[in-house]
């Protein structure tokens, strides 16, 4: 008898217990309400979308809008009041080279992305250095031949001026290098979307994308020897990489603190960003 009775009291507990668990996720989920308009960076776009989905289920009364034209585009829409949060893969609250800083939003750090050099696959060369990349990109190199792969011109397939992904390849992968516009075998692409695909249908082409649109469709190309991996860029070896970055016009509050809290948080940092290709910004300290 006193077993059943412990039994009772066991079960009654748990209910209470569980009780108070739904009852305080209702809670948080009643108390979070709004609409945030989310545009940007497309390199960050898989995250925003993956987070967006998850954090509506959380807080149902919240509504995510979200959308990419590129990076430059994310902080201009916050300063002009039609988005909450401007994605970008540079902190835009500071200089940066070709663009200046956007007065008064704060920078809140969401992700690190890792970027490759890609290729079409039929592109025999595994492997380019920082002095291959930069003759590849300002004109001077033309043919693979000249780098060690087929006799075949180069197609150089590249983002446009106001991409995030482009600032940070060329600052990293390029060491500051140009880019040149070629009248032939040249081409500009508006997001990591349309690169991806523009390379993976153009024979003997290259260009750049984050590390998350890299699938079997493309070539991804070793830097300096060093592959583009996840480990490689915690351990300090591949070095093309940068912060993405939730702009705002100043300290986020409301459904957009709440938002941004969930990104920042452990659970999704450890969890759907990393699946996605993306890393841990605590992976990086």
């Amino acid at each position: 008898m006193k077993f059943f009775k412990r039994m009772s009291l066991v079960a009654v507990t748990s209910l209470m217990v569980a009780s108070s668990i739904l009852g305080t996720a209702s809670a948080a989920s009643d108390k979070v309400s709004g609409k945030i308009t989310v545009n940007g960076s497309t390199a960050l776009l898989p995250l925003t979308l993956q987070a967006a989905k998850e954090f509506q289920k959380i807080n149902p009364k919240v509504r995510i809008a979200a959308s990419g034209k590129g990076s430059v585009t994310g902080p201009q829409a916050v300063k002009k009041g039609i988005a909450d949060i401007g994605a970008c893969d540079w902190d835009a609250s500071i200089d940066v080279p070709g663009f200046k800083a956007f007065d008064g939003q704060v920078a809140n750090k969401v992700a690190v992305i890792p970027f490759a050099t890609v290729t079409n696959k039929n592109v025999s060369v595994n492997n380019l250095s920082t002095d291959q990349l930069k003759g590849i990109f300002s004109g001077k190199i033309t043919n693979w031949k000249e780098v060690g792969g087929d006799n075949a011109d180069i197609v150089v397939i590249t983002r446009a001026f106001g991409s995030g992904t482009r600032v940070n390849y060329q600052a990293k992968a390029l060491a500051g290098g140009d880019i040149t516009k070629k009248e032939k075998n040249y081409k500009e692409v508006g997001s990591s979307g349309d690169m991806k695909t523009a390379v993976a249908t153009t024979p003997n082409s290259i260009g750049y994308i984050d590390l998350v649109y890299v699938n079997s469709d493309l070539k991804a190309i070793n830097f300096n020897g060093v592959a583009p991996t996840t480990n490689n860029v915690i351990n300090g070896s591949y070095k093309i990489w940068a912060y993405g970055y939730f702009m705002t016009k100043g300290q986020p509050t409301g459904a957009t603190k709440a938002f941004i809290d969930y990104i920042q948080s452990s659970k999704f940092q450890q969890g759907s960003l990393k699946k996605l290709k993306f890393i841990p910004v605590s992976a990086m300290k």
